[in-house]
This record gives C-alpha cells, structure tokens and sequence, in this order.
C-alpha cells in the first residue's frame, strides 16, 4: 500500500509538471523570442533617428560615431542615398534576429543580432525549470513518503493489534492516529477488545462454576445409578430412578444457567511457560508510554523462572498492573521475580502515594476505583491470575506492592539474581 501511495501522488506530480512545464517552456520560449526581436527593432528605430539628426544637423556620419549608439554585440547597417553604406560591428552568421527601418529622406537602417543569444536565454529558462520541476518531485517524493507512512503504518499497527486480539490477547491499546477513518477502526478495535476480554473473563469463570457446581451433582447421580444397577427390589429401582431423574433436572438446570452466562464453551489450559518473556514483553510494550511521561519502568529479581499457566492470561494481569501504576502511581515503577516456596512471585510496584487505606480491602472489587476509571482492571486481573492456579494480591498499601502468585516449574541450575535495567 506504501507503494502504490508513493506511486499514485508521483504519477500526479508528473502529469502536473509535465502538463504545466510544457506549456511554460512554450510560453517562455515565445517571450524571450519576442523580447529580443523587439528590442532589435527599438534599436534600429533608434538608429535611424540618430542617422536622420545628424543629417539634418550636416555632422559626420560614420562607423565610428554609429558604433557607439548600438550594442556590440549587434551588427548594423545604414544605407544613405548618394553614399556608400555603412557597416557597425560584426554581421553574424547563421540564424539571425533582423529589423530594418527607412527614413524619411530615404535612409535605410538594418539591425542584426544572432538567434545565438536566444538560444541561450531559453537554456536558461530551461534550466531553472528544469530545476523547479526537480525540486517539487523531490517534495513530492518526500511527502508522498510522509503521507504513505500516516496511512500505511497505522495500517499496520492496526492489523498486529487484530492478530493480538486473534491470539488471546485482548487488551485494549487506546492508540490513535489523527486520521478519522483510521481512528475509528481503533475505536472499534477497542470496543472489540474489551468485549473479547469480558467474555474470556466469562469463560474462566464458566470453567470455574462448572467444576464446582457440576462435581456434586454428577457424583450423586454416578451414585443413584449405582444402586440402581446392584438391586433386584423394583421399589428400590424405581425410588432411586426418581431420585436419579431429580438429579439429571437440577443437573440440567445447572448447565443453563452456565451456558446462559457464556455462550462459547472454548477453555484456556495453562501451560509451562518462561515468565522472563512474558516480562521482557510487557516491558518493551509499556516503556515508551513512560518514557513519554517522564517515568521509567525496570526489572529486576531472579531470571531463568519457569511458572504454569497461560501465557496471554499472565501477560494481561501484568499489563493491568503496569497499567495501574502508569496511571495512579508515581516515579520509577518496579517489577521483581522471586521464588516462595513452589511459587513463583512477581511483584509490581512504584514510588506514588499508593492505595487509600479505604480502599485496600476492596481494590479488587468490580467499580471500585481511586479515580475516575472503570474500576473492572483489577477485578479481572484477578479473575485472569485466579482462573490459572494462582492469586493476585495486594501486599503493601504505601507504597503500593501487588504480587503476582503462579505455580512454580523447578530447574536444575540456580537462577542467578538480575539486575535492574
């Protein structure tokens, strides 16, 4: 698309210069011819009126004198009855500009200058032309360049924000471009991936729910038809029948009100994953939105750590801390790694005035903000770190301290500490 951009806006400028040039040079070139020829005229008119004073004033008349009235690069020739003619300069050669005027007693001047000098006049045209036609394809070119960038790239940025979205990474960039068109795919984007995150958030608690309400209704049952398939008793039968269809109705009643919550039946699996990617990532997404704000964002701790659960879930519970601590916090925010027991910890924190002491117990409640914000970040950031094994606390209050809790994979090599970058 860069291409055909550059393309299509040089193509233009070309027509438009060369439509343009064209006519200019023409134009030009027709003035410039003009102009000499009539200032060969205005020249010998002259002449002939100096020849015509001089007569009438019976002084000399003769190369010499004439030389001095026309320029040297002209030639001249005056032609007075009853005298020989007159020669003023050298005749040139080849194509000339010529202009001849008689007087009133019959003298004749005739005035020569060669086409040579128009010639070079119009190189010159030619030449600044030439050079202002370069240089508006040179800005052309430039803008062309400028413009297929503000258009192509975020294109660009737009389709990896989609196929992070394909891959299970539904966090919103809140990114714009000044283009009305382009900014509204963003909007949508967004809205997209706000939606994709409510309902990957409905799905882990899909999962959830359905181990936990399902478990004891279907072990009731597996026992109902147990009974039913050891006894002879047809009472017994048909009491532990009724039982077990009483049982399949609470179950199926259970299954609605799941599917009534969640419509796609899609569950995530934790996995074994090396958690410094996952924080290298988040780093590198989130440093130039501090760098803008004149913060910093490092990491430090223990390296090489191998933690079990989803990549995408993790990487968007760390993303909804940076995120908090970008937003409410202060100074140079924090990520460190460290092992408890067979857990592996990642805590986030900052130098800001940290959690009101009103809100330190309900901070991961849904709508309950510091500020003016949605107040949902947090909520399913631990639904996200809950949903794979692990937990998502609040540690210290001032500053603020979140620790991320996930299953840790033991490693033979001891993981050297890292330091902060």
């Amino acid at each position: 698309m860069r291409r055909r951009l550059i393309n299509s806006t040089l193509a233009v400028v070309l027509v438009v210069i060369a439509v343009f040039g064209v006519s200019l040079v023409i134009v030009e070139t027709r003035t410039i011819s003009a102009s000499a020829q009539e200032s060969v005229e205005s020249e010998a008119l002259r002449l002939i009126s100096v020849v015509e004073s001089r007569l009438l004033g019976e002084e000399a008349i003769n190369s010499g004198v004439l030389a001095e009235q026309i320029d040297p690069a002209r030639y001249a020739l005056i032609e007075i009855p009853g005298r020989d003619p007159i020669s003023v300069g050298e005749r040139p050669t080849g194509s000339v500009l010529r202009a001849t005027e008689t007087g009133e007693g019959g003298e004749k001047v005739t005035v020569e200058e060669s086409r040579s000098s128009v010639t070079r006049e119009v190189g010159r045209t030619l030449l600044i032309i030439g050079a202002v036609a370069l240089l508006a394809i040179v800005s052309a070119v430039l803008l062309a360049v400028r413009q297929a960038n503000r258009l192509a790239s975020p294109l660009t940025d737009l389709a990896e924000t989609a196929e992070r979205l394909g891959s299970g990474d539904p966090r919103p960039r809140h990114k714009r471009y000044g283009v009305p068109e382009l900014d509204r795919v963003a909007d949508v984007l967004d809205s997209s991936a706000e939606r994709i995150a409510r309902m990957l958030t409905a799905e882990r608690r899909l999962a959830a729910d359905a181990s936990h309400q399902l478990r004891t209704p279907l072990t009731a049952l597996s026992m109902r038809i147990e009974e039913i398939s050891v006894t002879d008793d047809p009472e017994t039968v048909k009491e532990e029948a009724n039982i077990a269809l009483t049982q399949v109705e609470r179950l199926t009643d259970v299954v609605e009100r799941l599917l009534t919550n969640s419509r796609d039946p899609r569950t995530g699996s934790a996995v074994v994953f090396d958690l410094d990617e996952v924080i290298k990532q988040q780093i590198e997404e989130w440093r130039p939105a501090y760098r803008s704000t004149g913060r910093a964002l490092v990491c430090s701790g223990k390296h090489g750590l191998r933690a079990v659960g989803t990549p995408g879930a993790v990487a968007q519970v760390l993303a909804a801390l940076i995120e908090n601590s970008l937003m409410h916090g202060g100074g140079t925010v924090a990520l460190r790694t460290r092992v408890t027991g067979n857990q592996v910890v990642v805590e986030v924190t900052d130098e800001g005035p940290g959690v009101p002491a009103e809100l330190g117990a309900r901070i991961f409640e849904r709508a309950i903000s510091g500020r003016n914000s949605t107040g949902i970040g947090l909520a399913v950031a631990r639904d996200l770190a809950e949903a794979d094994g692990g937990r998502l606390e609040l540690l210290q209050q001032h500053p603020a301290v979140f620790a991320l809790f996930l299953s840790r994979v033991p490693v033979d090599r001891k993981t050297p500490e890292r330091p902060v970058r």
